[in-house]
């Protein structure tokens, strides 16, 4: 099945179209910065105008950079607050004049990995950290994803997680790669006491430079590098509004 595959964040959003039995793109992956602020008239304006230069008639699968009960949007934490208690299937469905799907970017993210990438074979707890603007989690037991965990918002010594071990703060605050990993361990560590996962797939641009901050990592739980890159969550979206 052919589907249009759109993930949103809160930098930039990207979209493709994908084969979804293949879990391949098709043509180039379409990459635009955010709109400021993020709001939801802002944003569909910009979807709208990729999935129509993709695609005339095929299904849309949209990843959302926060939890989706139900198609409905409950935190907005890099958009607008006026996302809050959207029903986006509804909200993106009736602009686009097509089926749907809305989901956790992670979770569309880490369903590709599991499908087709790194997750290929993990059975067990296997849990997907993207490391970008903020930290987004998905968790699998036995392959079957457990949706909407916000790992990234946890508390670490007095710190939402994500304010100190994203990659956007290695970028911000100028840390060196030993200081940066240095965060990133203590976070999952703490991951670790809470989820006890067997491996945990780390995805987002950072990982490129995996070699510069992995091998720096003294955790328990085997370490995976996301083999999907950038394509990961548009492939995820589009399989969530294919399956």
């Amino acid at each position: 099945m052919i589907a249009v595959g759109i993930d949103i964040g809160g930098t930039a959003v990207k979209a493709g179209l994908v084969d979804t039995e293949a879990g391949e793109l098709i043509g180039e992956r379409q990459r635009v910065p955010t709109p400021a602020g993020g709001a939801p008239q802002d944003v569909l304006v910009l979807v709208s105008g990729m999935v129509a230069d993709l695609s005339p008639d095929a299904p849309v699968g949209i990843g959302f950079p926060g939890p989706v009960v139900h198609g409905t949007i409950t935190a907005a934490t890099h958009l607008a607050d006026a996302w809050i208690g959207c029903d986006a299937r509804h909200f993106f469905g009736s602009a686009l004049g097509r089926r749907c799907e809305v989901l956790n970017d992670a979770d569309a993210a880490g369903g590709a990995e599991m499908r087709f990438g790194a997750g290929v074979g993990e059975d067990g707890v296997a849990l997907m950290l993207t490391l970008g603007t903020g930290i987004g989690s998905a968790l699998f037991v036995d392959g079957r994803l457990v949706p909407n965990l916000e790992f990234g918002h946890i508390e670490i010594d007095g710190h939402v997680a994500e304010t100190r071990a994203a990659a956007r703060n290695r970028d911000e605050e100028h840390l060196s790669w030993n200081e940066w990993a240095a965060r990133l361990e203590r976070y999952l560590r703490r991951i670790d006491e809470l989820v006890w996962p067997d491996v945990i797939i780390l995805g987002g641009e950072v990982t490129v430079d995996a070699a510069r901050f992995v091998p720096l990592l003294d955790i328990r739980p085997r370490i995976k590098i996301a083999t999907m890159r950038n394509a990961a969550g548009v492939v995820g979206a589009a399989m969530a509004v294919a399956d």
